[in-house]
């Protein structure tokens, strides 16, 4: 009988985790990303959503909305520099902006970090989440919420979009996940996306979170893509590396007009990010224009799909398998 190799390193399902209480993500059925939660410090529900501060050992403070990890204190500013400062830092005299979503007020404090903008306008449907963030996540919105260029509306970014005549130089949708049945799938279609175009002033982006940047998880962001290049002349895909995800994250940058952030010099958006009132502390000009640079793997993938979402065919879409395991 073939004598079965001692590979000690490979653990059951038992002994895969050490002692005590840890908050556990599938990625898929055979991927798995966890956090040792030492303390539940808040909770928040409501009608649309379910969100948790955790304290964790590696990460600090954790928010978790729907079963998917949102952000850290540790590492947000990965994610909320990657999200804003391309198309802020690209943009030659950015003054209005809004923010589809953001309840964190993270969104919200990297684009008031620009002494060029006069007024930005957040709408989010969910008040629990909002008074959540102001409460407890001082560290992420650092008084972003009493700027007073900052107008936080309460209410379906939807709606928004569908009926307001202002015009904005920047457009950022920080949306939960496309859930089934959840607030936000219907902010990721091509009717949506048309609307929101027309609130562009001339010159003005549109930049969106796309998903994950795994090949195991790319559907969503080769899916928007399509959708979005129906609807903009430059659309640009880009990634940030971040570590509570334990993925790349993807983003697309949207507009009609150039210089979109992935031909400038690293010299000119350094110099644009000096003319901000705080120092960033992911970015510079180079990180940027890197960021750009997708691996052929993924371009192929993107050029492969036929992937549409509209009104009638949403896509759903989680990082979270856990109901599916």
């Amino acid at each position: 009988m073939k004598k079965k190799p001692d590979l000690d390193w490979i653990k059951n399902s038992h002994s895969v985790l050490p002692a005590g209480d840890w908050f556990v993500e599938f990625f898929t059925p055979g991927e798995l990303h966890a956090h040792r939660a030492l303390k539940v410090l808040e909770t928040s529900a409501s009608a649309f959503q379910k969100a948790a501060l955790l304290k964790t050992s590696a990460f600090g403070p954790v928010l978790v909305i729907d079963g998917e990890t949102q952000s850290s204190a540790l590492d947000e500013s990965f994610y909320h520099e990657s999200l804003v400062c391309p198309a802020l830092l690209a943009h030659p005299r950015p003054r209005a902006a809004l923010i589809l979503g953001g309840g964190e007020g993270a969104t919200a404090r990297e684009i008031l970090n620009s002494p060029a903008i006069e007024r930005v306008v957040m709408a989010d449907i969910d008040h629990n989440i909002l008074r959540f963030a102001r409460k407890h996540l001082g560290a992420w919105h650092r008084g972003a919420f009493e700027d007073p260029r900052l107008r936080l509306l309460v209410q379906d970014a939807k709606k928004l979009v569908e009926h307001t005549s202002l015009k904005f130089d920047l457009i950022y949708a920080d949306l939960p996940s496309p859930i089934e049945h959840g607030p936000a799938y219907e902010l990721y279609t091509l009717e949506f996306y048309r609307r929101v175009k027309a609130l562009l002033a001339p010159g003005g982006s549109f930049t969106t979170h796309a998903g994950p940047g795994t090949p195991l998880q790319f559907e969503l962001h080769a899916a928007l893509y399509n959708t979005l290049r129906r609807v903009f002349g430059i659309v640009r895909s880009y990634t940030a590396y971040i570590p509570s995800y334990d993925m790349p994250w993807s983003f697309l940058y949207c507009a009609d007009r150039g210089p979109s952030p992935d031909v400038l010099k690293p010299a000119a958006l350094d110099k644009a990010a000096a003319g901000l009132k705080r120092p960033l502390k992911y970015h510079d000009g180079r990180s940027i224009t890197g960021a750009f640079c997708l691996p052929k793997y993924y371009k192929d993938r993107i050029r492969a799909s036929r992937a549409l979402i509209t009104h009638a065919r949403p896509m759903f879409f989680t990082t979270s398998q856990r109901s599916k395991i």
